[in-house]
């Protein structure tokens, strides 16, 4: 029986490389307004994760979308923006087909000025790049967002707007976002659900509940240190 208020069901899922397992057996299910991070170690899967949920990679198991519309940034090696096409913002937009003011609209979401529209990529600061992409991405207002560690490259205080601007749309809209970050503050800021992942699923359910001490260092050996932040 389907949950209707599940977004996403995935189960028994594995993912292989050269015939090396990278995924084993995962299953998990996520819900309508969820806020899900995936937490694991270089190496443990999770940008081939996000790639097998978007039947970007081959894939054995099954998974389920009950999502009218999927919205995705690319992880960090498209941020570096190497080798891209000397697009403008407006040209890239424009690949969306949007209608009469949206562009302006979205762009003012994410704290971008217009003029901004006539510049290449190459000409924006790395912060002003991200947002860029956020709006992009949230343009033709997906249901779903999928992130894959959306702050890389950027100082901190860059990374807290951030992940700011993205909790403002989740509460505004009925948004679910699923992301990859290895910043635990993060994980206890903003997640609902927490996937634990090194190869196969660790731990599962609220941040409060799964990430103990113990899990922690299961999931990342020795040396994590474990800081939970207090909210305010």
């Amino acid at each position: 029986m389907t949950d209707e208020n599940a977004v996403l069901t995935v189960s028994h899922l594995d993912v292989a490389y050269d015939g090396a397992g990278v995924i084993s057996d995962l299953s998990f299910s996520v819900d309508k307004r969820d806020i899900l991070v995936v937490l694991g170690p270089n190496g443990a899967g999770k940008t081939t994760l996000l790639r097998a949920l978007q039947n970007l990679l081959p894939y054995h198991g099954t998974i389920t979308w009950q999502a009218r519309k999927i919205g995705y940034l690319p992880p960090q090696e498209f941020l570096q923006r190497q080798n891209l096409p000397p697009l403008t913002i407006d040209e890239f937009y424009a690949f969306k087909n949007p209608a009469e003011g949206d562009v302006s609209e979205i762009l003012s979401q994410v704290g971008l000025d217009e003029s901004l529209l006539s510049h290449q990529f190459g000409e924006l600061s790395t912060g002003q790049f991200q947002r860029m992409m956020i709006g992009w991405a949230l343009l033709d207002k997906p249901d779903v967002l999928i992130l894959d560690e959306p702050t890389s490259g950027i100082d901190v205080g860059g990374e807290e707007t951030i992940y700011s601007l993205l909790h403002q749309f989740w509460r505004n809209q009925e948004l679910t976002i699923l992301l990859v970050s290895h910043d635990l503050n993060i994980v206890w800021e903003y997640a609902t659900q927490v996937i634990c992942l090194n190869k196969q699923q660790m731990c599962m359910g609220k941040p409060e509940e799964v990430l103990t001490p113990e899990q922690l260092k299961a999931l990342y050996g020795t040396g994590i240190k474990f800081y939970r932040h207090q909210h305010r």
